[in-house]
């Protein structure tokens, strides 16, 4: 059984994806999908990959996601599975990348300034 495994970053989050032929079943942290991701729109996102390349439940996808948030951690796994279904068939990477998955988001949040209330945000200036 062969095991093809991808990386996938957004913002802070980090998602590792191990896919392997199979039923279609979907294991995040060792929870399933439906019990991690618990909207319809962060399952539908981390599923879009094989239903723009018409590999729906062709492969049991293991996936270890680490830090952020939520959201981040969903855009993580579809980057990640989008690119380990280019290394599966480079047929692949036309539709995917026509849809913007092979696209790593480079936003991060800016950081703290000494002097500053945050990034950007000053005390309010007195002329006086």
């Amino acid at each position: 059984m062969q095991v093809t495994n991808a990386i996938g970053r957004r913002k802070t989050s980090v998602a590792r994806v191990y896919l392997t032929k199979g039923k279609g079943n979907v294991t995040i942290n060792k929870k399933g999908l439906e019990s991690y991701f618990t909207t319809a729109n962060l399952q539908r996102v981390v599923k879009e990959p094989f239903i723009v390349t018409e590999t729906k439940d062709q492969f049991d996808i293991i996936i270890n996601i680490d830090g952020g948030g939520i959201t981040g951690q969903a855009e993580a796994a579809r980057l990640a599975i989008s690119r380990a279904l280019v290394k599966i068939n480079e047929e692949n990477k036309p539709s995917l990348k026509q849809k913007g998955f092979l696209t790593r988001d480079p936003r991060m949040v800016e950081r703290k300034k000494p002097g500053l209330k945050k990034a950007r945000k000053s005390s309010q200036f007195s002329k006086r």
